[in-house]
């Protein structure tokens, strides 16, 4: 529970932040600055408060550029906490003549990819032994067979998983050779804005640009951090004629996806960092918070063609992780469809309402929309219908967010006995012991309220929860 209002509120005062509370929304703005627009936090009672994520909030709120544009609004769901970048994960920003770099980050469209199989649970875990050899080949040895023509390449990251395409039904490669492609042609129009925007080759690593076939390492591979893969099973359907018009039904076998544009990504965000630090003004102080934005309109649309030249990598990578879980499971199943309920990004900017909006941790929950919000590896996830609301900026959280630092779970002083760290009974695959303990379920925050908080606002409405069965970490 949250202190004392009050004296929450006063100690927030202390730390430089006029702040407001109506029982839902905090209103949060720096006292240095009131001309800036009040940033806004989601937040139920039962969760709790962190001024350095309100710190950082408010301090994107603020920001300004020497040569003109303006933050319009900001917004954090209610899994928001502190980011390493001086950016809260959780905040969507609405800017108008600039850009932010880092309200993005270096993981470009990390995001969420779901499907359902129908698979009887029972039969799938008996099978576990085989299917988890697989997957670790897959996902950790390197034995996945993922590659590349340079104009495949070339196509994917100008055009997206449409250019990708075109060009790997002349020629596919790989694990690919296998896949069914007239099915991943298919599914396309369940990738949120069809999984292709407007790129440029240029922007990739010089590695990714080399001719003849291109084998990524980085390519098809979970990465670290929040990021998975996890097999579930769907526990409940809520909104049953939604959940039948996206082939969701109780009892399915469901495996999820979340990663994004790995060094692609870091490519372009760092690319990034130093040309805005370039561009900045000679003579003008720096912003105190290090957030800087681009205002000069050139560089605006070349960063935004980076951006998008990492997002479309990321589009991929889901794809295909997803793709070697879907082989696997017809090596052992037999002629499993497994189809795409949706592929949703959370850190991306894209145009909105004369400007641009800005996500970072958040995701997309437009108007009839899928939405999908994980939970930890010992707790459901949620599949839901995005209600398009404005006060919200049409954002929903990326998940429960977490509670305890990775540092403060894994140091010595930390109670690492399974009961404590929520582990009981969790079925996590990893070659890293310690990567159970610093992603556990003990260190994320309650899903529960964080989706209860967002339906009782008109954000989302459930359509079915999943049960994890079994999670891949890298």
């Amino acid at each position: 529970m949250q202190p004392n209002l009050n004296r929450l509120l006063r100690a927030l005062a202390r730390e430089g932040l006029d702040v407001t509370y109506d029982g839902r929304v905090y209103t949060v703005r720096l006292q240095e600055d009131g001309n800036a627009p009040p940033a806004e936090v989601l937040l139920p009672p039962d969760l709790p408060v962190e001024g350095k994520a309100f710190q950082q909030l408010a301090a994107l709120a603020a920001l300004k550029h020497p040569d003109g544009g303006s933050v319009k609004r900001v917004r954090a769901t209610p899994d928001f906490h502190p980011g390493d970048s001086g950016v809260a994960i959780g905040s969507v920003v609405h800017t108008e003549g600039l850009v932010v770099p880092g309200a993005v980050g270096t993981d470009i469209n990390c995001g969420m990819r779901l499907h359902v199989a129908d698979i009887p649970v029972e039969a799938f875990l008996a099978h576990r032994d085989a299917f988890v050899e697989r997957m670790k080949g897959h996902y950790f040895f390197g034995t996945r067979d993922v590659a590349l023509g340079s104009r495949a390449m070339e196509a994917l990251l100008r055009d997206g998983l449409p250019g990708w395409l075109v060009e790997t039904l002349e020629r596919p490669l790989g694990a690919v050779a296998r896949a069914d492609l007239g099915q991943l042609d298919r599914e396309s129009t369940r990738v949120y804005l069809g999984g292709a925007l407007e790129g440029d080759p240029a922007w990739a690593p010089p590695g990714l640009r080399r001719e003849g076939v291109v084998r990524d390492p980085g390519l098809a591979t979970i990465g670290g951090g929040n990021h998975f893969v996890e097999v579930q099973r769907v526990e409940a359907v809520m909104d049953r004629a939604r959940a039948w018009q996206w082939g969701v039904r109780e009892g399915q076998l469901a495996f999820m996806v979340h990663s994004g544009s790995r060094d692609m990504g870091k490519h372009v965000g760092r690319t990034w960092q130093e040309r805005a630090r370039a561009a900045w003004p000679v003579g003008a102080p720096f912003p105190e918070s290090g957030i800087l934005p681009l205002a000069d309109p050139g560089l605006v649309r070349e960063y935004l063609r980076a951006e998008a030249t990492a997002a479309n990598y990321a589009f991929l990578n889901r794809l295909l992780l997803a793709e070697l879980l879907r082989l696997t499971l017809r090596e052992l199943f037999g002629d499993v469809e497994a189809p795409l309920v949706y592929d949703v990004p959370h850190n991306i900017t894209l145009p909105w309402e004369g400007g641009w909006l800005a996500r970072k941790g958040a995701c997309p929950a437009e108007e009839e929309q899928p939405v999908i919000i994980p939970g930890s590896m010992g707790a459901e996830s949620y599949l839901m219908v995005g209600l398009g609301n404005a006060r919200a900026l049409a954002s929903a959280s990326h998940g429960a967010g977490r509670a305890r630092s990775r540092f403060s779970m894994a140091r010595g002083g930390a109670d690492h006995r399974e009961e404590a760290l929520g582990l009981t009974g969790v079925d996590c695959i990893t070659l890293r012991a310690e990567r159970r303990i610093e992603e556990a379920p003990a260190a994320y925050k309650p899903i529960g309220p964080v989706v209860a908080s967002q339906v009782e606002a008109g954000i989302v409405r459930e359509v079915a929860r999943m049960r994890p069965l079994m999670t891949f970490k890298a």
